[in-house]
């Protein structure tokens, strides 16, 4: 099952995120995956895994185990290179060991200072806050991933992290409209507005954190995750199904693209069942009803300064 992007190109609805995920343990994870039946693997500079995830595509690739032309594969710019893009994305690319990208996304809507290519520092001031470089705005890094389109190294671009007015302003700007728009969504944290917004402008949403960060971000944010709510574990006994199962099956219902993430096998392949089930418009009304417009992706707690401001 795939959404249509507004180039025409396909992408796998469900696909698997490799933030966090261990090096040593990419490899087998993304065999698998790819044998469980996922097409759609989303990367980023950040998360310092291309080269890991590189070595598994190859050897998918080589072997036969999939064609190129039947996955998707995304990874995203980083906020320090902003003015370097197409060295990143070529970057990336090397490290992936691919010859196009199938999505290349800003992956936050601010850039910082340079700290080389594919370093994807942080960089503070003296202050301990974020040092943005205010000398790039984000239409010249925008029409730089244009560029990238015309290159062939890109097949489609869009954006990620980015609200309704800064959407608006890509798509007043833009010659090459994104194609995605990749949000922190789940039942609790819904953003209908903004998910209305960008279908009706033809940009697909795809949601990252879409069971609410787990334990992840737990760990790391301090925050709570939707897994435990009471209405939707009710759900989940009704159907017969996880938790994760109902909430993955609710955002596809709503037509955004989701991406889970998970390092156990076992889950990988109960998170890629969800294809023949449906809730009923009642049940969707229900999870509707459990938005707390609660983030639990904090980037302001290492940097000092909250962007989404």
């Amino acid at each position: 099952m795939a959404i249509t992007l507004n180039n025409g190109f396909q992408m796998p609805i469900i696909g698997l995120g490799v933030w966090r995920m261990e090096n040593e343990q990419i490899k087998d994870l993304i065999l698998n995956a790819i044998r469980i039946g996922y097409r759609h693997f989303d990367c980023a500079a950040h998360y310092k895994n291309e080269a890991q995830v590189g070595e598994a595509l190859e050897e998918a690739l080589t072997t036969g185990l999939v064609k190129r032309e039947d996955i998707f594969i995304t990874t995203k710019l980083w906020n320090s290179d902003h003015g370097h893009v197409v060295e990143a994305c070529k970057d990336s690319l090397k490290k992936l060991k691919l010859q196009y990208l199938d999505l290349y996304l800003i992956h936050f809507p601010v850039a910082t200072r340079h700290t080389g290519v594919g370093a994807t520092a942080s960089a503070k001031g003296n202050d301990g806050v974020l040092d943005l470089n205010t000398t790039i705005s984000l239409e010249t890094t925008w029409h730089a991933m244009e560029d990238l389109v015309s290159m062939g190294l890109v097949r489609s671009i869009g954006i990620s992290n980015y609200n309704v007015s800064l959407t608006r302003d890509c798509l007043a700007y833009s010659k090459v409209k994104p194609a995605v728009n990749q949000i922190e969504t789940h039942p609790y944290f819904q953003r209908d507005s903004l998910i209305k917004f960008c279908q009706k402008h033809e940009i697909c949403v795809t949601a990252h954190t879409p069971l609410g960060g787990g334990a992840g971000n737990t760990q790391l944010f301090g925050s709570i995750s939707c897994l435990d709510d009471p209405v939707l574990k009710g759900l989940a006994k009704q159907y017969g199904k996880s938790v994760a199962q109902i909430v993955i099956r609710w955002g596809m219902q709503r037509n955004t693209a989701l991406i889970p993430k998970s390092s156990k096998l076992h889950r990988l392949e109960e998170n890629f069942k969800v294809f023949h089930f449906e809730l009923t418009q009642e049940d969707m009304d229900l999870i509707g009803s459990l938005d707390k417009n609660y983030r639990t992706n904090e980037p302001a707690i290492s940097w000092g300064i909250d962007v989404y401001t």
